[in-house]
């Protein structure tokens, strides 16, 4: 029977639109990324529900961050950045009746999948650091062929704590993909935009940039968002 019943609940989560978060093993600070784009015409909407999800989910239980941010220059392309105390606050926040409210109301506004993608901490600073109103967010997918992962994890757990460090910055902090660790995220927050432009001119940034190239297994993939908040 419990088996029957977890194959019901796995098949009303397919149908709408959105799978569950696949946590690691590993004690610490559980991070969330996720990306997702909306109809154009459901913009605005979709801007009312993550508000509303924010509100309630920065009352949960070890909720540690909750961001919710707009792509620049594509306003129907969405994000959201999550920090929880640990895994399980993170799993018992998926299950709460405002998370599944805001996926059911958000499903028919989707024009992809929901995509979900739980992180461990790489090069991390202070996780409950201030943002900024005007603050410009950078999010940037690193993906590194398996030969070379460690080299290329090395990399930018170094570029990340050198980015901390550059004037104009709020936050600066590589992340893991539980599912994939040749796969990372860089999430950076910078007082504004001209901050972030010179900080990506720096020697030492553009030297990043090309020890990274031969062992890259994409695109160096760097979003520009702002809050919603």
């Amino acid at each position: 029977m419990k088996q029957l019943i977890g194959l019901l609940a796995g098949l009303m989560v397919a149908v709408a639109g959105f799978a569950p978060a696949a946590w690691a093993a590993e004690d610490g600070v559980a991070y969330v990324v996720t990306y997702f784009e909306v109809v154009p015409a459901e913009k605005g909407k979709t801007v009312k529900l993550m508000r509303e999800l924010a509100k309630a989910s920065r009352k949960d239980a070890g909720n540690l961050r909750f961001e919710i941010l707009q792509r620049m220059g594509h306003s129907d392309q969405f994000a959201i950045l999550e920090a929880w105390q640990d895994k399980d606050a993170a799993a018992a926040h998926g299950s709460a009746a405002h998370v599944q409210a805001f996926h059911s109301n958000l499903k028919d506004k989707l024009r992809g999948a929901y995509d979900q993608r739980p992180h461990t901490a790489l090069e991390v600073g202070e996780v409950a650091a201030k943002t900024r109103k005007l603050a410009v967010y950078a999010i940037t997918h690193v993906d590194i062929v398996p030969a070379q992962k460690d080299v290329g994890v090395g990399l930018t757990k170094d570029m990340a704590a050198a980015g901390r460090r550059a004037d104009g910055n709020i936050r600066f902090e590589a992340l893991t993909q539980n599912s994939r660790p040749n796969h990372m995220t860089v999430v950076e927050i910078w007082k504004n935009r001209k901050a972030m432009e010179v900080q990506s001119a720096t020697p030492g940034m553009k030297e990043y940039r090309e020890k990274l190239s031969p062992m890259s297994g994409s695109l160096y993939d760097e979003r520009l968002y702002k809050s919603l908040d």
